[in-house]
């Protein structure tokens, strides 16, 4: 699995039940972590997976109210800000599964506006996204990472994530049309 000129971005871990890896682009490295099942080509659902592929970037989103702390995420990829009444919708049988949603939602749906830093920046992959399937997966994004007293990446729900300084240094390095590549 290499990085192509745009500048796709891979993933690795050393085996599918491991919740760390490595992201490669541009000829740098850095740690990130990944979902608590490891990585998984059979996505369900709630399983902790994230889904090895090769997802296409389709958006990025920010938090424009917290521009005095971090500023606007560098790159090429025109950001969406994330408003308070922003959701993602998880629930299998929805209309709107795995899809942006207005808080609050009828259904189960995952909180964008959070008051930690884990949604802060969000990219989007193209998990189940066109055709959707449901119970295929949902909201699987790269964002800001978990951590630990000791400074270790906590594991995800079946997202990518990295340090926030890290994250910056991806999104400077993206091109439009960038994929993720998620593999062992």
């Amino acid at each position: 699995m290499r990085a192509n000129a745009r500048r796709d971005i891979v993933v690795r871990t050393i085996s599918a039940r491991s919740t760390a890896g490595w992201l490669e682009i541009g000829g740098r490295r850095y740690r990130c972590a990944l979902g608590r099942g490891g990585i998984g080509y059979f996505k369900r659902e709630g399983d902790g997976k994230t889904p090895a592929g090769s997802w296409q970037i389709i958006g990025l989103l920010w938090r424009r109210d917290k521009e005095g702390r971090f500023k606007r995420p560098p790159g090429h990829l025109a950001p969406k800000p994330i408003k308070a009444a922003h959701g993602w919708c998880d629930a299998v049988g929805d209309a709107n599964y795995n899809r942006l949603v207005p808080m609050p939602y009828p259904a189960s749906a995952e909180e964008l506006w959070r008051q930690d830093e884990l949604y802060d920046v969000i990219i989007v992959l193209s998990h189940n996204h066109r055709p959707r399937v449901q119970g295929l997966g949902s909201a699987i994004f790269m964002h800001v990472s978990r951590v630990s007293p000791n400074g270790t990446l906590l594991a995800t729900e079946g997202c990518v994530s990295l340090r926030r300084k890290d994250l910056d240094r991806v999104l400077a390095a993206l091109k439009p049309g960038g994929r993720v590549r998620i593999g062992l």
